[in-house]
């Protein structure tokens, strides 16, 4: 028997996101109240401009005082899509402390203060959801907690910023530079005012760490994930990954050490072959690659930002939390029980790419061969091109530390016949 009484909904930030969010409420009310069991009403909407024209948002319903609109009591869910670390914190700490469940979209918040907010959830007896905050519409946060769950996972490599892709396709794909791409990425409204976040790698890094704590069960947070952004990667990047069959990506990967006593977390460029199912994600998509013991491998492709895909996964969790409000229980909540370390950059295994700059003269080659095998890093293959007294040599190795090829460049910068070391990639995905 459907309840008749609604299940009320406050939101928490009403802009790109938050809109599309209660424009499905209100389109697509009857089939949310088949799916749920109950009617669900949106109950407040808290913004920073209430004057604002919300098309399909009642004015009744729009207050700035979104600490008030938690505190209410009769709140079952609060969907935070307003971002940033405070006030959304306390924002959703308050809503817990009243009795209502959560489902958020803010990464940032996640991987910096997830197990805190778990932890509030439980004392109160009340849901925490957030697919939302990574990749977009694609399902991914639930299939690593529940449908994995008696699966033991092993990777997670992923694009999980779509501005970076597309940045970095258009400059595959165009031979654009850097600037150039980031400019068409701007315009086309893939890139911020303010493009920090994305081309550093903070957004990526802020999902690895939400990924790797699940797929690992154990906790990380954004400070345990290695970050490299793509501002560094240029058009003789590209070529060169062009020339050994493979393309640039931002990946974050997550891995469990092959002894399972460890987990890494990072956020780089690195080229990996054109047969890799990666390298053919092109513009603003985002994909994930899932290798589990039981599972084998795993593909999950899609868009990752905007509008609508986030509201999908917005509402998704919506539905599940307000489930669970009607049979009085909870879903699944944070699961850390193997504890395992976060390894730093240092111990990670990869190979490499480096472009040197050298002298053009006898000996260069055995001398930059000596520092390699000196720091135990082994070559895979060498090309070398010269022209004027001037040379560059590529460099590809075998897998080796991160350690150890630190060291290795340390070394070869101190040759006096290295000019410089032009550019340093990993290679993934083999």
């Amino acid at each position: 028997m459907m309840r008749t009484r609604p299940l009320k909904v406050a939101l928490l930030g009403c802009g790109v996101v938050g809109s599309e969010v209660a424009r499905i409420m209100t389109t697509h009310a009857a089939d949310l109240t088949a799916r749920i069991g109950a009617p669900v009403e949106l109950a407040g909407v808290a913004v920073r401009r209430p004057n604002r024209v919300r098309e399909g948002v009642p004015a009744e319903l729009v207050t700035t005082d979104a600490t008030a609109l938690v505190k209410r009591g009769d709140i079952d869910v609060v969907v935070e899509v307003i971002g940033g670390i405070e006030p959304a914190r306390t924002l959703i700490t308050t809503a817990f402390e009243h009795g209502a469940s959560v489902v958020s979209a803010n990464k940032a918040l996640v991987a910096q203060d997830g197990a805190a907010l778990h932890a509030a959830a439980q004392e109160r007896g009340a849901d925490l959801y957030y697919e939302a905050a990574v990749a977009g519409a694609i399902p991914l946060v639930r299939p690593l907690r529940e449908s994995l769950a008696g699966d033991t996972v092993n990777r997670v490599l992923g694009i999980v910023n779509g501005t970076t892709n597309f940045i970095l396709d258009r400059m595959d794909t165009s031979g654009a530079g850097y600037s150039e791409a980031l400019d068409e990425a701007t315009a086309l409204g893939y890139a911020e005012a303010d493009p920090t976040a994305d081309v550093e790698g903070f957004d990526a890094a802020a999902k690895a760490a939400i990924l790797a704590g699940i797929a690992f069960h154990t906790r990380v947070t954004l400070d345990d994930v290695h970050r490299e952004g793509i501002t560094e990667v240029t058009a003789a990047d590209i070529a060169s990954a062009k020339r050994m069959g493979c393309t640039v990506k931002l990946l974050a990967i997550c891995e469990r050490a092959a002894d399972g006593r460890s987990v890494t977390a990072r956020v780089h460029p690195a080229m990996i072959p054109l047969s890799h199912p990666l390298a053919s994600v092109r513009e603003a998509y985002n994909a994930v690659f899932v290798e589990a013991e039981a599972a084998g491998r795993l593909m999950f492709y899609g868009p990752g930002a905007g509008g609508s895909p986030t509201a999908s996964a917005v509402l998704g969790d919506l539905v599940a939390a307000c489930r669970n409000k009607l049979a009085g229980t909870t879903g699944p909540g944070e699961s850390a029980y193997t504890r395992l370390p976060v390894s730093p950059m240092g111990d990670v295994i990869t190979r490499y790419h480096i472009s040197l700059d050298v002298a053009d003269k006898p000996g260069v080659l055995a001398q930059v061969a000596t520092v390699f095998a000196e720091h135990g890093v082994s070559i895979d293959t060498v090309r070398q091109q010269g022209k004027d007294g001037e040379a560059s040599l590529v460099v590809v190795t075998h897998r080796a530390s991160d350690a150890a090829l630190t060291g290795t460049v340390e070394a070869l910068r101190r040759l006096d016949t290295v000019r410089d070391v032009a550019s340093i990639m990993r290679v993934e995905g083999e």
